[in-house]
């Protein structure tokens, strides 16, 4: 009978044990993280930003390096090449460029996705989502692929059927190009920069530019690209010498031009 009613007390006293148990437990986490606060907020390296890596300089290619690159390029790369240097997709966009978003009626190229270390992801922000117009050699390009790689999702695989790895593509492919031609190191981002530059050269609006290239605004095509343009950028007044004149002396002037 004893053993009975001491029973209840047994369990009431294992169960006090451990409750104070789990509780000391608890509040040395508790001290020991206080404890790390504390330490992390003496230490002088705290709240201070990593350093931006610097951003690579831009060095477009001319017109008669894109024509010596596409004429040595491989020949399974050679329209990866020619619609990344006319288009100005980003690495991530072409790579990860879909044949449902390819639009051979419209000669549209939609840029909806895009692809970063083999995972699919948005585009970099809201104005990377737009509609690329297709030149004819782009067009010619995508007709092209289209007998090679249309039974697969994307545009651009490999020999396993898979989204080409920018960085296989950069150094087995790429880089390996420039050396047999004999062109400076750059990396294939500078075909962005290349397709911009030939647009304004060419006379395009420079809201059709950026457009075409996902920017917010032309403010960055007049900042960062309008120096590798000569037209765009001459300074010796020779533009306005030449209306001036005719203006004074009573000759033909360009009237589009004031």
């Amino acid at each position: 009978m004893k053993a009975q009613q001491d029973l209840p007390l047994t369990i009431i006293y294992w169960i006090t044990k451990h409750c104070l148990e789990f509780f000391c437990f608890m509040l040395l986490l508790w001290l020991l993280a206080q404890s790390f606060e504390l330490h992390l907020e003496a230490t002088p390296y705290r709240g201070i930003k990593p350093l931006k890596v610097p951003k690579t300089d831009i060095n477009p290619f001319s017109l008669d390096e894109i024509a010596l690159l596409l004429d040595n390029c491989r020949e399974d790369f050679y329209e990866y090449f020619l619609i990344r240097f006319f288009t100005g997709m980003r690495t991530g966009e072409i790579d990860g460029l879909k044949w449902k978003y390819v639009d051979l009626k419209n000669r549209r190229i939609l840029i909806r996705e895009t692809i970063v270390n083999g995972e699919e992801s948005y585009t970099k922000n809201d104005f990377s989502q737009r509609d690329i117009q297709m030149s004819e050699p782009v067009f010619n390009a995508f007709v092209a692929m289209k007998a090679r790689t249309w039974s697969y999702e994307y545009v651009f695989v490999n020999m396993l059927g898979t989204p080409l790895c920018h960085n296989n593509v950069t150094k087995r492919v790429w880089y390996p190009l420039l050396c047999l031609i004999g062109l400076p190191k750059r990396n294939p981002y500078q075909t962005r920069h290349s397709c911009a530059t030939l647009w304004l050269a060419s006379g395009e609006s420079p809201e059709w530019i950026a457009n075409q290239m996902g920017h917010a605004n032309t403010e960055m095509l007049f900042r960062v690209y309008s120096r590798y343009v000569p037209n765009l950028t001459r300074q010796d007044g020779s533009a306005a010498n030449k209306m001036f004149s005719g203006v004074i002396g009573g000759g033909n002037y360009d009237s589009t031009l004031a």
